[in-house]
């Protein structure tokens, strides 16, 4: 008799602990989407892993854009039609990047979970570390200018993701070279 009692009064404190987490989850997360929706269906619509990957580097690269250089409304208008609309401030384009980032690897990770052998892994890992690394250059001097906050949390996950993507690639056995690829001079195939 007890025992049911403990067990139960156990589950009550679980449930109440669960709930009290999701409540503050839910008050933490922003009520924004990353992406735009035309950028949501062109990420639905990549099927293969690596062309996925392409479309959340353009992403990134938007929200980069957006926030490094204020007067690049021209040159993102050409997107709008096919990428969708940016809309937001600094913070919010900074939330978007780290959740892009982290989207991507949860893309990759989930395809080398279920497939280890799967060129499309390395080749998308180093796709993504390539931009990181063009992403982290033009991150940086933000750091100087972004006070505390979630500006500054957001910034501080987007450099996470993308150092962590920059790592992963470095731990990568060396590129195969592609087949039915030129001779090189004194090459014996």
């Amino acid at each position: 008799m007890k025992s049911k009692a403990l067990y139960t009064a156990g589950l009550l404190c679980l449930l109440a602990l669960t709930l009290t987490h999701a409540a503050t989850q839910t008050q933490a997360r922003p009520k924004r989407d990353h992406l735009t929706p035309q950028e949501a269906d062109l990420v639905r619509e990549a099927q293969e892993l690596d062309k996925r990957t392409a479309v959340f580097i353009k992403a990134a690269e938007r929200r980069v854009l957006a926030i490094t250089d204020p007067n690049a409304a021209a040159q993102m208008q050409k997107d709008v039609e096919k990428w969708g609309e940016l809309k937001g401030t600094r913070a919010d384009f900074l939330y978007d990047l780290s959740k892009i980032l982290d989207e991507a690897i949860t893309n990759i990770d989930d395809v080398s979970s279920r497939d280890e052998r799967n060129p499309l892994v390395p080749k998308s890992v180093r796709k993504l570390a390539e931009a990181s690394t063009r992403i982290l250059a033009q991150l940086a001097p933000l750091r100087d200018k972004v006070e505390e906050g979630k500006e500054r949390a957001s910034l501080e996950q987007a450099v996470e993701n993308a150092e962590s993507v920059i790592e992963a690639a470095n731990k990568l056995p060396a590129a195969q070279p592609a087949k039915g690829g030129k001779k090189k001079e004194g090459d014996k195939r």
